[in-house]
């Protein structure tokens, strides 16, 4: 993985939204942008939802899925495995809303941000072969564009990825890749500016 260049100071690169995550505040603000969940998708590297099915979603056309069991099951657990980095590594690190000054739609839920901004790490919860793929090093790759989004939003230069299961974690450290989000960057504003030229058409149609 490619190690990130020098990057303007954390706070100069997002603002801090105290919403509730799963609140209706914090849906509204998630379907007003591109979040860190939404990469994978846009990338082509989503096994669960298609750019076509996540751009009825941002226009409004399509409502938000229900959450399925092992989505249920991460965010029960979440608090723990939050926990347990903080116990792990000695980081205090809480969960929270941030978006970037340079593109307002750029936003991301982070699972975790130390108080002064300078590190972030996203939690799974996952199944046996993700689980596995972590501890044999390797970030599972529908979640590598997650991670880089992240980091573009935030500035930094890395991420922590801490798999975690009852009885066996995972702690990895993903370096900053610059040329990936680079492309990351220009299929987000491609995709930003359709949603607002079919927002805009959709908001003129409803006047008419």
């Amino acid at each position: 993985m490619v190690k990130g260049k020098m990057h303007n100071p954390p706070s100069l690169s997002f603002i801090r939204l105290n919403f509730e995550q799963s609140s209706d505040k914090w849906l509204s603000w998630r379907r007003e942008g591109i979040g860190a969940s939404d990469a994978p998708v846009i990338m082509g590297l989503s096994p669960w939802q298609k750019e076509g099915g996540l751009l009825l979603l941002k226009t409004g056309q399509k409502a938000e899925r229900p959450a399925n069991d092992a989505m249920e099951r991460g965010k029960r657990l979440e608090p723990v495995a939050r926990q347990a980095y903080v116990d792990h590594t000695g980081i205090v690190v809480e969960p929270m809303c941030v978006q970037s000054r340079e593109h307002a739609w750029m936003r991301a839920s982070l699972d975790g941000l130390s108080p002064d901004g300078s590190h972030v790490v996203e939690i799974k919860c996952p199944g046996e072969k993700d689980h596995s793929l972590a501890a044999a090093g390797t970030v599972p790759e529908k979640y590598y564009p997650q991670l880089q989004h992240i980091l573009a939003v935030t500035g930094l230069a890395e991420i922590y990825y801490w798999s975690f299961r009852f009885g066996h974690t995972v702690l990895l450290k993903v370096d900053r890749d610059d040329a990936f989000i680079a492309e990351l960057i220009e299929k987000e504003v491609a995709f930003w500016t359709r949603v607002a030229a079919i927002s805009a058409g959709l908001a003129a149609a409803a006047v008419v």
